[in-house]
């Protein structure tokens, strides 16, 4: 991998990550005045249909059939499973507060692409892991007096979904390239996802900050940032890439205060800095284990 090929992927990688840290404030706009169901599924519908469109102007060919299987993994996990349980995660949590339980979606990307590459991570990784979980708790914990909510296990849920997307659409990325495999995968998913999507149709008139938020999510958060995102995978490669994403918590935790005046206490900084802190050292001793140029996640 060549030096320019490398800054050239971090800094398309960083574009992404600027992108989906928007994700969850845009979410609190929406969810004023749309049905969470029909936020976590239109927006993909929305996002496919944007996506059909460049994939016919630029005559793109159906992927072949072996390459199958994984876009559906990409479909559940990024479009469908993440979109749908972070939507239902956010009637419950603030942008704040789902910024800092989605920090471990790195370190969660980087099992799931140890589990797809059947190699075995260090114990340290997994050390890091348990002390970044731990994390997670103590901060859930001293929210509300209890270890975890409802809308903590459904965002917990959707990092899983998250990650699993993740890795095997990094893996991906480099043969049928970025934007091809996050367009298919929103293609793949549209049919299943437009049903719920119609029957949650908003039945009352929605305010236009919930509707601004709505075609963030559909253009940017489901779509175009994943243009940039994997595009600094393939050309810097998945492990190099993830790293990036460390800075998501705090870019999350800015846009929450800035766009929605939501309060970011002291102790929520330092608990950020404890699971990133976790993250950075898991990903650190995984990627020391991965051979060259062998993907290992997708975070």
């Amino acid at each position: 991998m060549s030096r320019d090929n490398e800054k050239s992927g971090l800094a398309w990688a960083l574009l992404g990550v600027a992108s989906f840290s928007l994700t969850f404030p845009a979410l609190r706009f929406a969810l004023q005045g749309l049905p969470p169901t029909f936020v976590g599924t239109g927006r993909a519908v929305v996002a496919a249909l944007c996506a059909s469109v460049l994939l016919l102007a630029t005559r793109q060919r159906l992927p072949q059939r072996r390459h199958w299987p994984a876009l559906a993994r990409v479909a559940i996990g990024v479009v469908a499973g993440f979109s749908w349980l972070s939507a239902e995660a956010l009637v419950h949590l603030s942008a704040v507060q789902a910024g800092v339980m989605a920090a471990l979606l790195p370190l969660v990307t980087a099992a799931a692409g140890a589990w797809r590459a059947g190699e075995r991570p260090p114990r340290a990784f997994w050390i890091a892991a348990v002390l970044g979980s731990l994390g997670v708790i103590a901060y859930a914990a001293g929210r509300g007096g209890t270890l975890l909510g409802t809308g903590d296990w459904t965002l917990l849920a959707a990092v899983f979904f998250a990650a699993f997307g993740y890795a095997e659409g990094g893996r991906l990325a480099r043969e049928l390239g970025g934007w091809q495999v996050i367009s298919w995968a929103l293609v793949f998913a549209a049919p299943l996802l437009l049903i719920p999507a119609v029957l949650n149709w908003p039945r009352h008139a929605a305010p236009w900050s919930a509707w601004t938020g709505f075609l963030y999510l559909a253009l940017v958060s489901q779509w175009l940032g994943f243009f940039a995102w994997y595009r600094g995978m393939a050309l810097a490669g998945v492990a190099r890439t993830s790293q990036v994403q460390l800075l998501q918590v705090f870019f999350t935790l800015m846009a929450a205060w800035a766009l929605l005046g939501e309060p970011v206490a002291w102790s929520t900084w330092l608990f950020a800095l404890w699971v990133v802190a976790a993250v950075a050292v898991g990903r650190s001793v995984a990627g020391r284990r991965a051979p060259a140029g062998e993907p290992r996640s997708g975070a």
